[in-house]
């Protein structure tokens, strides 16, 4: 069980039988690299003061708390509304901050978020390569009889076939070949990294800007405006009896979703 206790003089966080107080808590948190997550925290504080939620909006959040938390007592459903309150204005400062710019950012992103099916073989061997490209290509075998006898790489146990992927998952120079593919275009063999590939394009399925992407991309912009935040703050662990031994830190730490 963990208590916070405080007082006016020595706030202590109780933790079994183990008592730490304000002035251990800090050198702690510096050693297991939490500062940066409690920074984090604090900039979003900092970027959602002036987010009001409406009466209706601040029930929906409790009402949606409610529905995921189902087996909590009402105890713990009412302490945790504050948190589901947070989150709800936290989303509230996402939509009106880069909700405008977001057809454009989408149009920005577009082509990396484009998804492909494509036929894949990749070799060691260049001469194998060729080989199989020029059966191909006269239609003495199909792209999947000639993936199970010589792929060499997971494409093996699908016949070839692989995707629907993004293009922005896949190696930068796959991608640069299969976004300029025409579909069904079988490309002659090339080197991609330490293997020789015989690459089709199957399909391409663009990207659509509907409420789940719409949500990534948003979260998208959130994150890298919370990196730089986070990135920006500079902040030290002071004896405030002795300001000499002050412990500057940086920020490496990734921020998530």
């Amino acid at each position: 069980m963990v208590h916070l206790i405080t007082s006016d003089m020595n706030p202590v966080l109780q933790l079994g039988d183990r008592t730490l107080t304000a002035a251990e808590i800090l050198p702690l948190l510096e050693q297991y690299q939490l500062i940066p997550l409690l920074v984090k925290e604090v900039v979003i504080d900092q970027a959602i003061a002036q987010i009001e939620l409406t009466p209706e909006e601040e029930k929906q959040a409790c009402a949606q708390l409610a529905q995921q938390a189902q087996g909590m007592s009402p105890q713990q459903l009412q302490q945790l509304q504050p948190m589901a309150i947070r989150q709800c204005k936290l989303e509230k400062f996402k939509e009106i901050t880069w909700a405008k710019e977001l057809d454009s950012y989408f149009f920005q992103r577009k082509p990396q978020l484009d998804r492909v099916i494509y036929s894949l073989i990749s070799t060691n061997d260049v001469g194998i390569a060729q080989e199989i490209y020029f059966r191909i290509q006269e239609g003495e075998q199909t792209f999947s009889e000639l993936a199970r006898e010589y792929a060499q790489g997971p494409e093996v146990h699908t016949d070839g076939l692989v995707g629907p992927v993004e293009l922005q998952s896949l190696n930068p120079a796959l991608a640069k070949v299969l976004s300029a593919s025409q579909p069904q275009q079988l490309l002659p063999p090339t080197q991609i990294g330490n293997w020789v590939v015989i690459v089709r394009l199957e399909k391409t399925i663009p990207a659509q800007l509907d409420q789940p992407m719409r949500q990534r991309l948003i979260n998208e912009r959130f994150n890298t405006w919370l990196q730089t935040q986070v990135t920006a703050q500079k902040w030290q662990i002071k004896a405030l009896d002795q300001p000499s031994v002050a412990v500057p830190l940086t920020v490496e730490a990734e921020i998530s979703a």
